[in-house]
């Protein structure tokens, strides 16, 4: 450690505030998703509420220095509950002059922007498409700009380490890391540590990530051109155990979850997709938790050998994306015939057909509740922030178990990528999944003989019985074939094929009888306004319903899970109120629902731009229904 080591306070005057959005941008190589995940866990240390808005480029490797290639990060921390990364940043750090030009109209007026002016040469700013340098012609006067030599200051440290040409600088965004923390009085320790650990098995790259740190620290506490730093306090919380997870994460430790409290043994099936993908990566490093993942050739291998380990005896997954749910729309209607329990993860992205790989959206509703051939229901739940994705998981696997069914749960990019704090829950609080096999024949012929049936049927849940292949004496037929009620014998009469179609249906329209009431926000009774939200829109929607509400309108909102088959109490719910708006990011789906299943004025919100919602737009919409004149500004968090 050198003699100018960053120290967990500052000498400078301290400003206590109570919320700032952050975000960072630069070319996809400069480690801005690396900055500022690793801001944002140092904040969740701090014991912040928080919430993130990763934001990667399109293209794998657009031409350095150019629009097309900048890759972005926003984090918010706050010392009060959020449930947004921020309409609006209050402060960017912009690594070249792409990112400057890419993420200026995200940041208010007034606000900071921490820029290395090392990457404003002529080439970069002809690159970005700047005829002049945006530092010293004025356009940028109304912000407060912070010019910092990023680039030179990390090199010349750096290079004392035996750093040399092009690599020296790579580690300037750990010296953004270093002025980023200095200024909102993270700790340290905390960063140095995660350094040490994180790069242990390269000796010079560790030191100069750790020095660059150090550099940034230094910087912040030696320049006048930030007089003050800032402190955010923590948020009075509940207490428990808390990790700051993202939606992936969440996901897979519900499955691991899911494979403990069923005491199955538990199999996901996955061809690599974006941005599912980090699913399999996780569940891969669990073998220990009964876990068993293949990485499949391609989509359809991976839902047919889930399928297969589900017809073996295990809770089985498989995991992918828009794309990916359209090539395994038949194996899913093979799993439906046969009945068997499987969970199908779709983390949805922009469409259609390859579409925006990398960016948010929520158009696969209609894909995974009517995405098959012929009459194939099944239960579609949705995930609306990065904590309810553990939760979800378990319901998932519960409900399949339950009703032997496949399940379709959602989430989106915006949910799989952002993060926020999560509390353990208490293993004790968690639902038990155990379930039984067949070990017996269950029927008597009429020669007084016994066999096994398949489709005999549970005469409260519709589910069939589960039996293991090679069990003794329960020899039977599944298939893709349509089969006799009871025997399961190949069967091509018509009135056996609308009895087991209304059969199936029946049996998902009774995963709805376990539902808990329908939960109404704000203004449940008289309000003049009810959104109804599912899935990411949740954070947007919440921050936009407080908002009116703070103004004295009635508003209320409900945000649905269990999207198929829908709450029995939901019909009720909206044709108490006046109106009723759907902010969608699809072109209206749920909303075409609502008003076919309950005949109400459902309006649809709808956003297809790869990006979530701001609460700034849904307020703007609820202003409109309830007849007010719009007055949200650019500032508003």
């Amino acid at each position: 450690m050198t003699e100018d080591s960053a120290t967990a306070t500052s000498t400078k005057p301290q400003e206590e505030i109570t919320d700032v959005v952050i975000r960072l941008a630069g070319d996809s190589g400069d480690g801005m998703q690396l900055t500022g995940t690793q801001f944002t866990a140092v904040s969740a240390l701090a014991g912040n509420d928080l919430a993130t808005l990763p934001d990667f480029p399109a293209e794998i490797r657009a031409p350095a220095g150019t629009l097309p290639g900048v890759s972005a990060f926003q984090v918010r921390i706050s010392s009060e509950d959020i449930s947004t990364p921020g309409d609006i940043a209050d402060v960017l750090v912009a690594m070249n002059p792409a990112a400057l030009r890419s993420e200026l109209d995200k940041v208010r007026s007034g606000g900071m922007l921490i820029v290395n002016a090392d990457g404003f040469g002529e080439r970069d700013l002809e690159k970005a498409g700047y005829e002049k340098n945006p530092l010293g012609d004025g356009s940028l006067d109304d912000y407060q700009v912070v010019e910092v030599p990023m680039t030179d200051l990390t090199v010349t440290k750096v290079k004392e380490l035996g750093v040399k040409g092009r690599d020296a600088e790579r580690s300037k965004n750990f010296f953004a890391l270093g002025l980023l923390c200095w200024m909102y009085s993270r700790n340290p320790d905390d960063l140095r540590a995660w350094i040490e650990d994180r790069f242990s098995s390269d000796e010079l790259v560790k030191n100069a990530n750790l020095t660059a740190f150090e550099v940034g620290w230094s910087f912040g506490e030696t320049t006048e051109l930030i007089p003050v730093t800032r402190v955010v306090a923590p948020m009075e919380r509940p207490a428990g155990t808390y990790r700051n997870i993202n939606g992936n994460t969440g996901l897979a430790w519900g499955i691991i979850a899911a494979a403990q409290l069923s005491g199955l043994p538990t199999f996901l099936g996955s061809y690599p997709i974006t941005p599912a993908s980090d699913i399999l990566h996780e569940l891969a490093k669990h073998p220990e938790a009964g876990i068993r993942t293949f990485q499949a050739e391609d989509e359809i291998a991976a839902a047919a050998s889930a399928v297969g380990a589900a017809f073996g005896g295990d809770l089985a997954w498989t995991t992918t994306s828009g794309p990916g749910m359209a090539l395994k729309a038949e194996t899913i209607g093979l799993a439906i015939s046969l009945e068997l329990p499987l969970v199908i993860v779709d983390i949805q992205r922009g469409g259609p057909s390859t579409g925006l790989p990398t960016k948010t959206e929520q158009s696969d509703l209609h894909q995974a509740i009517f995405g098959r051939h012929g009459e194939s229901p099944l239960p579609v739940i949705a995930a609306s922030r990065p904590a309810d994705t553990f939760e979800c998981a378990i319901q998932a696997a519960e409900m399949a178990i339950r009703y032997r069914t496949p399940v379709v749960l959602l989430s989106d990019g915006y949910i799989a990528n952002s993060s926020e704090p999560w509390c353990v829950p208490d293993v004790d609080t968690l639902p038990d999944l155990s379930t039984s096999f067949a070990t017996e024949p269950n029927h008597t012929n009429a020669d007084g003989t016994q066999e096994f049936w398949p489709y005999m049927r549970d005469p409260e849940t519709l589910a069939r019985p589960w039996a293991i292949p090679g069990t003794p004496g329960l020899e039977h037929r599944v298939g893709g074939i349509e089969k006799s009620d009871g025997s399961g014998e190949i069967s091509y009469d018509p009135d056996n094929h609308q009895r087991m179609t209304d059969l199936r249906a029946a049996k998902v329209d009774g995963v709805a009888k376990g539902y808990p009431p329908t939960r109404i926000t704000g203004d449940a009774d008289d309000a003049e306004v009810l959104v109804v939200g599912w899935g990411s829109t949740w954070g947007a929607i919440a921050a936009a319903v407080e908002r009116v509400r703070s103004d004295g309108a009635k508003v209320a909102h409900v945000h649905l899970r269990n999207l198929f088959p829908l709450p029995e109490d939901l019909g009720g719910i909206l044709r108490r109120h006046r109106s009723v708006i759907v902010p969608e990011l699809n072109m209206g789906q749920l909303a075409m629902m609502l008003r076919a299943e309950y005949l109400v004025d459902a309006r649809s919100v709808s956003k297809v731009a790869g990006l979530p919602f701001t609460a700034a737009e849904v307020e703007t919409e609820i202003r409109k229904r309830i007849g007010d004149t719009p007055t949200v500004t650019g500032g508003t968090r």
